[in-house]
């Protein structure tokens, strides 16, 4: 990731205590999650004792990854209180279990070496950056229409043209990307008119879907998410960019997948672009409103899904997405006005 992301996170003071999830519909973990995630369960289980020393180059070396990843799965573990600054360059592991460490810095003299399961290129080629490249693209996709290099992808990564092609393909297929009448990648901006259109598709196919799953909804469900609701509620003041994420998607995505429509899930999941796009603007505009109004707004849909009261749940759930569509606006507003996005080699910002 890039200083815009991480600078914005810093100056907002909204990071969250974990490492941001993937997203919706299967998205690919990014590379750092996926490395931070390994890392923390190795020193939590003593794989990684106290005083170890980690660094960029072997954590990179140990997954099959660049050095970007490496370095801010370190700096995760660092906000998470893994690891410490050590003196000259790297990290020092601040739990004490007592085990053998895999990953250790150069002077460790017991050289092991990485457990073939803690490796990330067991993934596919395209799934390794995936999600680096979708967060990187939704990252910038509030201040302009951007196109994308295919060439310069695969350059980027240091992958293939047809890795680079398989990647850009998951990203149209999620509606984040589109090819213009010359065949030419390009990501639209999220302008007022995109995200009306949006919106519009939207609150016409999802109450359909929610009137669809409604009868098929495995107990216990709307129970679940009215409950997790009313948690958020209660601690609305401090709410997370994160927890905003889990609700919109335990609605709008798990929810409605029960519709047992393919095709109808097929129409909802190509506007996921926006529901991509709330992932990053809610962690940079969490404050933007005194209460977050969605909460009580999926409430309100979810307790009339709990006492059968389909139509009224279908009809809250289309106002929900009508006027949603101006604080969206909104939240692209306020990223616009703080932040100014790094330049990507593959990304060429194409003006209005």
């Amino acid at each position: 990731m890039t200083a815009l992301r991480d600078g914005m996170a810093h100056r907002r003071g909204c990071d969250d205590t974990a490492p941001e999830p993937t997203g919706p519909s299967g998205a690919a973990p990014r590379l750092y999650e996926r490395a931070f995630g390994i890392l923390a369960d190795q020193i939590a289980d003593g794989t990684i004792p106290a005083g170890s020393r980690l660094n960029e180059s072997l954590v990179a070396a140990q997954f099959g990854i660049s050095r970007a990843p490496a370095r801010r799965a370190l700096k995760e573990l660092e906000r998470r209180g893994r690891v410490a600054k050590a003196q000259g360059r790297g990290y020092v592991v601040l739990q004490a279990p007592a085990a053998a460490a895999r990953v250790i810095d150069a002077a460790d003299r017991t050289g092991a070496t990485p457990a073939g399961d803690s490796r990330l290129v067991s993934l596919s080629s395209w799934e390794r950056i995936y999600g680096e490249v979708e967060n990187e693209i939704i990252a910038r996709i509030s201040f302009a229409t951007w196109r994308v290099n295919e060439a310069e992808l695969a350059r980027f990564y240091g992958v293939s043209r047809t890795v680079a092609r398989d990647v850009l393909g998951r990203l149209q297929q999620r509606g984040v990307i589109r090819k213009d009448e010359r065949s030419r990648w390009y990501a639209p901006a999220l302008s007022p008119e995109h995200i009306g259109e949006l919106y519009e598709l939207r609150a016409i196919l999802e109450p359909v879907a929610l009137v669809k799953a409604a009868p098929r909804l495995p107990g216990g469900l709307a129970t679940r998410l009215r409950l997790n609701l009313e948690a958020a509620i209660a601690e609305a003041e401090t709410i997370s960019g994160a927890t905003l994420d889990r609700l919109e998607e335990e609605l709008h995505v798990e929810l409605l997948g029960h519709c047992g429509n393919r095709t109808l899930m097929q129409a909802i999941t190509l506007q996921q672009s926006l529901l991509i796009a709330h992932r990053f603007l809610y962690r940079w505009t969490p404050r933007l409103f005194e209460r977050e109004p969605i909460l009580p707004e999926h409430l309100d849909i979810v307790t009339h899904l709990e006492a059968g009261r389909i139509d009224a749940a279908a009809a809250a759930l289309r106002e929900h997405l009508r006027i949603s569509h101006i604080r969206a606006i909104a939240r692209v507003d306020a990223v616009v006005s703080q932040a100014r996005p790094d330049p990507l080699p593959y990304l060429e910002r194409l003006e209005p």
